[in-house]
């Protein structure tokens, strides 16, 4: 699967949700949601998933803490790019592209680019690019980008394979990923090692991976280079910096300490997952041939047959890793995903709730599967429906895909003033202030004065007012 501008490649069903200067498409192709957007020709890209960013989390959360972030306010985005990059922008945000997840040896390699990006957060480093990124015009950009992380973002429920993808994509053209302007000094580079191998020190962990990402690196630096990747040209390299790290693996009393088998586990389960959704099923049967009977093996050939629309061999697949792991919740959203896109919809939302029920704290699955119960559409599944988006949106609020759901669930109840209200905060987090004002109004006159509902249309109006007041 190849993203280019807006992603034209076959067996794509694209449904419009918006207008003008801020816009999406959703496209649904063999269960990843992509929703395409753009600011004045400008786009980026975000990949959604439940299992990898909790694997993500997992391993950045010490990180953080040590750095003395708050890992609550530090954000980590998938990127859907083959090239090798990582960076930090939009304030605490670090990015990550799929194609540095995929080419990753370990956990410890990702470990180690997630403690350099702490790193560079830390150390101000970002601060001092705020002229260059404001002549790119990539914080308005950016702040899109997080507004817009959405699972199935605006479809109407009943629209059929709308496909609620465990992963989902903001997407819109290539070039968020390969920013030049986003390159730091030798200095700042050091400095983000120094502070990375003190992160990983803290928290009890090698640095092994760390150099070996540095030395793979190095070791193939003109071809990286060569082929646009661009990490090389954001993250310059120097002798001295891989000195540095490979004296301080030598040295660590830490550096023999292995990684746990959950997080090797883990690891390898992301690259599957991100190869099988985002590669074509030759290059996934090639990585991983019927002859490799390991579990990443076979949840990668899952995926891939599902893509293909193959649920002869595919659910097979799911369902013996469902055997073998009655406990793990992705793989009954993968059974899910399966069976609600080739319209078992009933048996289908069995599976999201019993991913549910194993994970409750997911905003992501909890839309999931609220959006398989709108798909049902009638008025018993309706109200679960409502109730899921309600505590959706408690755990997530700027998930705009869940106050959409939320809308129509509500809209489909009569509750006027609470749909209008649901509208209002999608409108608000996706940057169209006009229409969210306009939904604000409508849900004031729909509730009493001073009532919880009222007080929330009054607050969407001062922000918008205040956002109106603010902008140039």
């Amino acid at each position: 699967m190849r993203f280019i501008s807006y992603l034209m490649t076959k067996n794509l069903k694209v449904t419009p949700l918006h207008k003008p200067f801020l816009f999406r498409f959703t496209v649904f192709l063999a269960g990843m949601i992509i929703v395409l957007g753009a600011i004045s020709g400008d786009a980026c890209a975000l990949i959604r998933d439940e299992e990898i960013e909790t694997t993500i989390r997992s391993w950045s959360t010490p990180i953080l803490r040590v750095a003395g972030l708050d890992p609550g306010a530090v954000s980590v985005y998938i990127v859907p790019e083959k090239t090798l990059n990582a960076f930090v922008s939009g304030g605490q945000n670090i990015f990550l592209t799929t194609g540095l997840l995929m080419r990753s040896e370990g956990p410890g390699q990702v470990k180690g680019v997630i403690a350099h990006e702490s790193g560079h957060i830390a150390g101000g480093h970002l601060a001092r690019l705020q002229e260059a990124l404001k002549n790119a015009q990539l914080e308005s950009i950016i702040a899109m980008v997080i507004g817009a992380a959405v699972v199935g973002g605006g479809v109407t429920a009943g629209e059929g394979q709308a496909g609620a993808a465990g992963t989902a994509v903001v997407l819109g053209g290539q070039e968020i990923a390969g920013r030049s302007l986003l390159k730091y000094t030798r200095g700042q580079e050091a400095a983000a090692d120094q502070a990375a191998l003190s992160y990983l020190d803290r928290t009890r962990q090698s640095a092994k991976g760390m150099e070996d990402f540095i030395r793979i690196l190095s070791k193939h630096e003109s071809i990286y280079v060569g082929r646009g990747d661009p990490y090389m040209r954001t993250h310059p390299l120097s002798l001295d910096r891989i000195e540095h790290i490979s004296n301080h693996v030598a040295n660590s009393y830490f550096s023999d300490v292995p990684e746990s088998p959950q997080d090797v586990l883990a690891h390898a389960r992301m690259r599957a997952k991100l190869l099988a959704f985002l590669e074509p099923l030759e290059r996934t049967l090639k990585e991983y041939p019927e002859r490799d009977t390991s579990l990443p093996a076979r949840y990668a050939r899952a995926i891939a047959y599902y893509r293909k629309a193959n649920l002869a061999r595919a659910l097979p697949l799911i369902d013996g890793l469902i055997m073998e792991r009655p406990d793990d919740p992705y793989f009954y959203e993968l059974r899910g995903q399966m069976l609600f896109e080739n319209g078992h919809l009933a048996k289908a939302v069995q599976s999201f709730k019993v991913a549910v029920d194993l994970k409750p704290d997911s905003a992501l699955l909890l839309t999931l599967l609220a959006q398989a119960q709108l798909e049902l559409n009638n008025p018993a599944r309706t109200k679960n429906a409502t109730t899921n988006l309600v505590e959706a949106v408690k755990l997530e609020k700027d998930n705009a895909s869940s106050w959409n759901f939320l809308d129509i669930a509500y809209g489909r109840q009569g509750e006027v003033g609470f749909s209008s209200l649901a509208l209002a905060e999608k409108f608000l987090i996706t940057g169209e202030n006009k229409d969210a004002r306009a939904q604000a109004k409508r849900a004031e006159k729909a509730f009493s004065h001073g009532s919880p509902g009222w007080m929330r249309a009054q607050d969407i109006i001062t922000i918008v007012k205040d956002k109106k007041r603010s902008s140039p």
